[in-house]
């Protein structure tokens, strides 16, 4: 009855909590603190997006590919002499795209795990006594003119296809939303189901502990393998010694890609590497979260300041951090805000990390294919934080040898 659960992220975190529920002993590895600034949960907009539907790669990016290579500037940036490394992947990743249909596909798969997400993070929130770090207050996507709206069609008809309300903002309305917007934008769309964290590390290390007052343990260590015998786990091997399991779930971001390959599934998953910039503030600037369309960044109040948050770079996953990413997310600050901005420039926290991404758009969840009692929950992406519970809710389900309650068989590894 123990499952160990690797990584201690926020998707492991609700994994875990929901493998609790079937009475099952929990115990999550990890080398460092639940939530800490090793993992992509640190770090993101904090934005749980039931909307997030639309996988990154769509018709014609292809195209953009040389302006990639070159324009260090821009919200999706390939560092060149990365590339023959990162080619299968992006061959894979624009294939992906190729037609809108494909994008429709995928995006209604998204939805299945995005659509109860804000629900479900208020449930957790509240088991956990801090309601209070979850806000309800809707996100705002800001165009330069009303025409970029218009030209992004695609992706807000298929939003109110599946059921989101999508409120259109003139430049009038939208100065009554966010009286501190700057003049360069002249339209918006206000989606009201969204919600954010307001401190994620504070939130992670909250679920952490539920789980240890529900009996859940934690070793601070680093998975390096697995044990297998005869097609089926018997122990996860770690810096430090191996941990006796008949049942395993991998929630390691990018960390899982080495040890499903020593279950044998070689999975194409690569880092989209974000950065963020924290500004001090005093909390009068916005009033809710905000994404520039033509930055693409997300823009969020949290208790220590603003997050600016976002955009992709393209590189190894060991490759040491361009801080010119977070001057750009910074700078960006005098344009999406009226001058003079209500913000200072003092920053308090910056910060890089690792999006577990697939080319797909889809992460990987089901059973390893050649080890028995190991289950895969990796591959978010963008969409960590909203895609946790309901990917926790599906690992849950597996462990306890039920069927999940939606058809996961386009996310499982054999589609590679």
């Amino acid at each position: 009855m123990k499952v160990v659960v690797i990584g201690a992220g926020i998707v492991g975190l609700f994994a875990a909590l929901e493998i609790q529920r079937t009475g099952r002993h929990v115990v999550i590895l990890d080398p460092g603190d639940p939530g800490g600034r090793q993992a992509a949960s640190y770090g993101n907009a904090g934005w749980v997006s039931p909307a997030a539907l639309m996988p990154v790669s769509i018709p014609g990016l292809w195209r953009q590919l040389p302006r990639l290579l070159v324009d260090k500037s821009g919200p999706l940036v390939i560092r060149w002499q990365h590339l023959p490394r990162l080619l299968p992947w992006l061959l894979r990743f624009f294939w992906a795209g190729r037609s809108w249909k494909k994008v429709e596909a995928c995006a209604k798969l998204r939805f299945e795990l995005c659509r109860d997400s804000v629900v479900d993070h208020q449930r957790v929130a509240a088991e956990a006594g801090v309601s209070h770090l979850v806000e309800h207050k809707g996100a705002l996507f800001v165009y330069p003119e009303k025409s970029d709206f218009l030209a992004s069609q695609f992706y807000w008809e298929m939003r109110r296809r599946l059921g989101f309300k999508v409120t259109e903002l003139d430049k009038a309305d939208l100065q009554k939303h966010e009286p501190n917007i700057s003049d360069r934008y002249q339209f918006g769309v206000l989606l009201e189901e969204e919600c954010h964290v307001t401190d994620l590390k504070a939130y992670c290390e909250a679920i952490a502990e539920l789980i240890r007052n529900r009996g859940g343990e934690f070793i601070r260590a680093q998975a390096k393998g697995l044990m297998i015998s005869g097609g089926r786990l018997k122990a996860i091997m770690t810096d430090e010694r191996s941990i006796e399991c008949a049942q395993a779930v991998l929630t390691a971001g990018i960390g899982s890609k080495k040890l499903a390959a020593a279950a044998g599934d070689r999975v194409p998953l690569e880092s989209e590497r974000g950065y963020h910039v924290m500004i001090a503030d005093e909390g009068k600037t916005i009033n809710r979260p905000i994404m520039p369309t033509d930055g693409r960044m997300g823009i969020t109040p949290m208790r220590q300041g603003l997050r600016i948050a976002g955009q992709v770079e393209l590189a190894s996953v060991g490759a040491p951090p361009d801080w010119r990413r977070a001057k750009i997310l910074h700078q960006w600050l005098s344009s999406i805000l009226q001058s003079p901005p209500v913000v200072s420039d003092k920053v308090v926290d910056q910060w890089m990390g690792h999006r577990p991404s697939t080319p797909d758009g889809l992460p990987c969840i089901g059973p390893a294919r050649f080890c028995r009692g190991l289950f895969y929950g990796f591959g978010h992406g963008h969409t960590g934080l909203t895609q946790a519970p309901a990917t926790a809710k599906l690992l849950a389900a597996l462990v306890a040898g039920q069927e999940p309650h939606i058809d996961i068989s386009a996310m499982s590894v054999h589609r590679f």
